[in-house]
């Protein structure tokens, strides 16, 4: 099998053109947005850091089975962050694997709206897998936004201390792939530019004063905390909002509409609380519309190994055939999807 080196060859010193990205996803760095959010510690981030540095509100939640979204704000110029939609119309951001085959000759012109750095990169699971993005949104999400300020007042507002380091590290449990796949992570570091002066993520992966014991303490008081949120089965850094099977959790029928109920709700706006110092992004409660009058959609999940796919250019177009509103390659031997049935996000 060939080493991560060997897989790299040619990408080991290419760099994100973030002024062209910028130009052909305007809408990132925009003000007074309003954005649907995974519901696990990545998307909360997304949403903590746009709702400061870019004045965004968040209106909902989607996890690939349910969707909740405040009744008044259903629009196409809605952002989904930290999962991407395979809609024309949609903007998003995420960070799967999405790709099969990139000499496959298959349309993904419904992801043109879409921030993807797998794709960005041309990142298919059958030549680069193992190659594929290992951090979380919120990081190149930083590194975008830090970028557009650079450029547009020589500056960059964004500023982190020590205490960052914590969920920074822990989010899509980024701290567990940096000694496991060092090279990967590296050339990925460099790609996003975090080596650069004016990316305030260098102060966190090159923080050269902090050893590795200290790093080892701040993130088991961070689990520490995190797990005084914790109550049962539901840890305190994500809000479930479905069973396995795709029935709703965590939501209140209210007549017309749907709510979040109260102790999940107590519950990850205090795990809001807690990253948000930590972070310096703070909670902004009023900023935070994702908890009542909500519309709710229903989706069905599947996977390849369920319908006895695997993984070849034919199943690859039957699969699309389905028009997936999203999907994850999850492994090298199978893809996870969702369909528009029965709800269908019909504002889109």
């Amino acid at each position: 099998m060939s080493t991560i080196e060997d897989l790299l060859n040619d990408k080991h010193n290419d760099k994100i053109d973030y002024e062209s990205l910028l130009k052909k996803f305007p809408w990132i760095n925009e003000k007074n947005k309003c954005c649907i959010l995974s519901p696990d510690s990545d998307g909360l981030l997304c949403g903590l850091f746009l709702s400061k540095y870019r004045n965004w509100k968040i209106v909902g939640f989607y996890d690939d089975k349910v969707g909740v979204i405040n009744s008044n704000h259903l629009s196409k110029d809605l952002i989904f962050l930290d999962g991407e939609i395979f809609r024309n119309n949609a903007k998003s951001m995420g960070h799967h694997m999405l790709k099969l085959n990139k000499n496959q000759n298959v349309d993904f012109s419904n992801f043109d709206n879409c921030i993807q750095p797998n794709l960005i990169r041309n990142y298919d699971g059958k030549h680069n897998f193992r190659l594929k993005y290992p951090l979380a949104t919120i990081h190149m999400l930083i590194s975008i936004i830090a970028y557009a300020d650079k450029i547009n007042k020589g500056y960059t507002d964004i500023e982190f201390t020590e205490s960052a380091i914590a969920p920074l590290f822990f989010t899509d449990g980024v701290f567990n792939v940096l000694f496991s796949y060092p090279e990967n992570v590296l050339n990925w570091l460099s790609y996003l530019r975090i080596n650069e002066e004016w990316n305030p993520l260098k102060n966190i992966f090159e923080n050269e004063t902090f050893s590795v014991f200290s790093t080892m303490k701040l993130m088991n008081e961070f689990f520490r905390e995190r797990d005084k949120i914790t109550l049962g089965k539901e840890r305190g850094d994500r809000l479930k909002i479905s069973s396995k099977d795709g029935t709703p959790y965590n939501i209140e029928e209210v007549k017309d509409y749907v709510k979040i109920n109260s102790s999940a709700k107590d519950r990850i706006t205090k795990f809001l609380n807690m990253v948000g110092d930590m972070t310096n992004f703070h909670f902004i409660e009023d900023k935070w519309l994702c908890w009542d009058n909500l519309k709710y959609f229903k989706f069905t999940k599947q996977d390849f190994k369920k319908h006895n796919w695997t993984l070849t250019n034919a199943n690859f177009e039957k699969f699309l055939s389905l028009n997936p509103l999203s999907w994850a390659m999850t492994s090298g031997e199978n893809i996870e999807f969702t369909l528009e049935e029965p709800a269908k996000f019909n504002f889109l």
